[in-house]
Parts: structure tokens; C-alpha cells; sequence
């Protein structure tokens, strides 16, 4: 029987290799997981692609929105990917970074009607969202349908402050907020402030994950 192999590396040697520098005892609870996330602009694609590097098993992604050249100073999208809908866009670039992670892309808004069949399957929701109505609609959504579920949120990452005002809180059981909750995006939006809230958001999923709240 032929060997499978990617890119002239056997399969088991690529996997393996991915997962070298990962945490002790990490990558079966990682492949395992599945997170559903809301929104796929400056959060959500850098928070889905620190959690495809180290190996979340499944992801969805959610947005009814398309890739413009104004999304390209924060968000994890290519010039050659402007006009297409974003989660398609994102989910190839993803799946060129670690294709053993099973990326589902969703294009629809999410609404309260909808949050029941689109979140049912989700270990962790996500939301990254740039709008607080879109916010404020999944908190009270999932909080009501999936009280059990963690939810991961981000609110305030706008400007220039300092990056050591962007923090994670555990506000109530199951809800944690990262951001610095103050600076609202009316300041204008660029990668460092947004990359560094999108990594708390990354880095508490992950701690969910393994058992670390």
C-alpha cells in the first residue's frame, strides 16, 4: 500500500512534526475540540489562526461579509482575496496552514433566531464580532440556549494604548471578556491592538480546552 504522503512528507511525519513544540500532553484534547466563532474580521482571523496552528480539531467560522481592502491593515486576509466572502477566504487560508484541521465556513448573519442551530455543536462559542449590537445579540442569545457552553468574547482593542490595559476577565460563570473594555472603534482599528486582544481571546480558548480556567 502507498504511503500518503503531503508535499513529499509522509502524513504521520507531517502531523507529528506540527506538533513538536505544542504543550506536554496537549494535542489530543486540541484535535478533540470543536469552537464556533462569530464574526471573521480583525479577531476572529487572528484568533482562528493561532488556534489552527496549534491544532483545534474543528472550527467554524460565521460571517455574511466579504473581504475589503479596508479589512487588510488587521485582519488575516491577501490582496488577491479582495470580493470574496470571508469565511470562504479565511477557511483556505487556514486549511493552507494546517490541513488536518476540519474548517466549516458558514455565510449567513447570525441572529436570534438562528443562534440555536448555528452554536448547537460548538464546545466554546467565540465572538468577535465588530459591532456591539451583534455583541450584545450572541451574549444574550447563547447565555440563554447554551448556558453551559463557554463564551469567549473581545470589547475594546481600538487605537494606540497601551497593550497592557487589554486583559481577560472571568465576569460569570462560563463568560470571559478580553479587551480593555474602554476604547471603541471609533478610534480606528490596526493589527497590533486587535492582534494582541485576539490573543487573549486565542490563549483563554486554549486554557478552556485543556482544563486551565
Amino acid at each position: 500500500m502507498t504511503e500518503l504522503k503531503l508535499q513529499g512528507v509522509p502524513v504521520n511525519d507531517v502531523y507529528t512534526g506540527m506538533k513538536e513544540r505544542n504543550v506536554k500532553d496537549s494535542t489530543a484534547k486540541l484535535a478533540a475540540a470543536h469552537v464556533t466563532i462569530a464574526g471573521c474580521g480583525g479577531l476572529e482571523t487572528n484568533i482562528s489562526l493561532a488556534l489552527t496552528r496549534i491544532g483545534v480539531g474543528h472550527l467554524t467560522l460565521i460571517d455574511f461579509d466579504e473581504v475589503e481592502l479596508s479589512n487588510l491593515n488587521r485582519q488575516q486576509f491577501k490582496f488577491s482575496q479582495v470580493g470574496m466572502p470571508k469565511v470562504q477566504a479565511m477557511k483556505q487560508n487556514l486549511q493552507e496552514v494546517n490541513p488536518f484541521v476540519t474548517v466549516d465556513a458558514i455565510q449567513t448573519e447570525v441572529t436570534a433566531e438562528n443562534v440555536p442551530e448555528l452554536f448547537a455543536d460548538a464546545d466554546i462559542i467565540c465572538e468577535a464580532f465588530d459591532n456591539p449590537a451583534a455583541k450584545a445579540l450572541l451574549l444574550e442569545n447563547a447565555s440563554t440556549e447554551f448556558p453551559e457552553k463557554p463564551l469567549v468574547m473581545g470589547t475594546g482593542m481600538a487605537g494606540i494604548h497601551s497593550s497592557n490595559e487589554i486583559t481577560t476577565k472571568h465576569l460569570r460563570e462560563n463568560l470571559y471578556i478580553a479587551g480593555d473594555g474602554v476604547s471603541k472603534g471609533m478610534e480606528g482599528l490596526m493589527a497590533p491592538r486587535v492582534m494582541i486582544c485576539a490573543g487573549h481571546e486565542a490563549n483563554m480558548i486554549t486554557r478552556l480546552i485543556l482544563g486551565a480556567e
